[in-house]
């Protein structure tokens, strides 16, 4: 099922015809759901306008990109620090252990 995504004025328009027509009818007419009418009414009660502000795209083009830099420094360590096992390795099997019990 696809979700509609509301504006903020789409979202004031419908709290405000819910005023004129009720609830249950401004949810028929706009196709939409009471609990999500009602959440809607109880942000735009408790924080006005900023309340009923478009959320799903939260993150900002700044913070995508510092999170796609750490994906891509964190791939980066752990391919060093794989490369430095296998040099501990390759040195083991070259030198020997340095354990002093073994002298």
């Amino acid at each position: 099922m696809k979700y509609k995504k509301w504006s903020l004025a789409q979202k004031l328009e419908i709290l405000s015809v819910s005023e004129d027509i009720g609830i249950v009818e401004a949810c028929r007419k706009y196709s939409l759901s009471t609990g999500t009418f009602y959440n809607w009414k109880k942000k735009f009660e408790s924080n006005g306008e900023a309340g009923l502000k478009v959320t799903y795209d939260s993150k900002s083009k700044e913070l995508k990109a510092a999170e796609e830099e750490n994906r891509v420094l964190r791939k980066l360590l752990s391919d060093r620090e794989i490369e430095l096992e296998v040099h501990r390795e390759l040195l083991k099997k070259k030198f020997g252990t340095c354990d002093p019990r073994k002298i």
